[in-house]
Formats: structure tokens, sequence, C-alpha cells
């Protein structure tokens, strides 16, 4: 009996913020999956060298260095993406920035607030815009399947607000809308959009958040499985929403955060 494969052969994907985190996990599992990825990072060129290189190299998997904070930075992005292999098939938008220090409204600074907005949400806009129209533009790889996927990252924060983090939250919720809003728009011509919500994910990122004693043990309390995720937990969930078996999703805002935002 043959098992169930989730495979992405003869497919390309482009994922940003592919070089550590969350990211790095999507691209490892999309190029095992037998798609070939480009991936964006903004500075650590050695980090990502080395993990093109680990996921086969040139041919396979390409390592592309941009910045995101404005429309046109997505963009070239797409147009650096489509340059390397040829097509684009799929798109995951995982990058973004969290400022680490509370920042309460009455005292939020206006260079905070459009930093956020420039690369959480702007930059998105340029890359659904050139990664649509260029799937548009294509052939289907394989008759009466989706012309492609496109799959955006959300979080917790988006559904149930973020205390002192009003800017990030905001794009969060963005992330959202616009899946709805793109799903509703795109699936008749045979794009499918969808969204990854995760929660708390053991990530370089949180490590010093997750490694406090109090803090901690105070985020895993307000996690119902009692734990942060793995990234590979998240990077299962964003494959799978790409594959023939979630042909019939669209619109699907998928919480992969072991039931925090139930709780929060």
């Amino acid at each position: 009996m043959n098992g169930v494969a989730l495979r992405l052969d003869e497919k390309v994907a482009l994922i940003t913020g592919g070089s550590r985190g969350i990211g790095a996990e999507t691209v490892r599992l999309f190029t095992l999956a037998g798609a070939r990825v480009a991936f964006s990072y903004a500075k650590a060129r050695p980090q990502a060298e080395a993990l093109a290189a680990t996921c086969g190299g040139p041919d396979h998997c390409r390592a592309l260095q941009q910045e995101l904070a404005t429309p046109a930075d997505g963009r070239a992005l797409v147009e650096a993406a489509v340059a390397a292999f040829g097509r684009l098939d799929v798109l995951v938008v995982n990058h973004g920035i969290w400022p680490p220090e509370d920042a309460p409204i009455a005292t939020m600074s206006e260079a905070q607030w459009r930093q956020t907005m420039g690369v959480n949400l702007d930059s998105v806009f340029g890359l659904a815009q050139a990664a649509v129209a260029q799937m548009l533009a294509q052939d289907r790889l394989v008759a009466g399947a989706p012309r492609g996927h496109i799959v955006l990252i959300s979080s917790t924060a988006g559904q149930r607000g973020e205390a002192n983090h009003a800017d990030y939250a905001v794009t969060k919720g963005a992330m959202i809308s616009l899946t709805k809003s793109l799903s509703s728009e795109l699936a008749p011509q045979g794009i499918m959009v969808n969204c990854v919500a995760p929660g708390w994910v053991s990530t370089e990122m949180s490590a010093a958040a997750l490694g406090h004693p109090e803090i901690g043990a105070r985020i895993a309390a307000g996690i119902p499985v009692g734990r942060p995720g793995s990234t590979r937990e998240i990077a299962g969930p964003v494959l799978f929403l790409c594959t023939p078996l979630a042909g019939f999703i669209s619109g699907e805002v998928l919480n992969v955060n072991g039931g925090a935002v139930l709780v929060g």
C-alpha cells in the first residue's frame, strides 16, 4: 500500500525571511518535498548561504538578499525569484519584525509605527501583487490543478491583540484580512490564498523570553498544550496548504499555536 506523500515536485516556491527560524525550516521542508526554493534574507549572508547549500545548492535552492520595507522591495524579490527559477507557483510570506521593547500607544514613536508597517505590511502588498501577476501569466503545471498558492503568516496577536505592541498586532491582523480578500478575488482564478497563525515558537528570536525561568513558565502556562511550538510544527502546515491535499482550501486561517488563541 502506498503512503500519502506531501510533494511539490516541479513547483517553484518563494519564502520570505528564510534564513532562520520558521522560515529556514520551511525552506528545508519545501526542498525535501521536491520544490525548487528561493528565499530572502536581509543581513545573515553566511547563515543563508549555508542553508541554500545544504538544501541542494543553486539548482534547487537560492538565497536572495533583499530588504523588505516597501512595495518596490517586494516586487523586486519576486522578480529575482522568477529570474532564478523561471516561474513561481508558491509564495510564503514569513518575514516580519517584532520591536522588542514595549511601546504603549501614548508614547510609541511614529518612526517605529512606520517601520513596522513598512516591513510587515507595505512590502507584502508588493510581494502579493507581483506574485499574482506572475502566477496568472504562466501555464499551470497540471491541468485543472490550482494555478498557485499563497500562504501568509499571521499570529495570535493578529486575532486577540497585543498590549504595548499595537503596531505588530495591526500588521498581523491585516494578514488575516488580506487572506480573506485575496481568496475571494483569486480563488476563481485558481490561486489559493491561506494563512497560518502561530503563537510562541522556539526560535532564536524567542529564546531569551522562553529561556527565562519566570517568563518562560508564564508563557507555557498560557498555552493549552503546555509548551511552545517547534519550527517544524509550523512549517508542516504551511507545506500542507500548498499541496494537492489542500486543493479545496482557500481563505482559511489555520491556527497553529497549541490552542493559545482561545485562552489569551
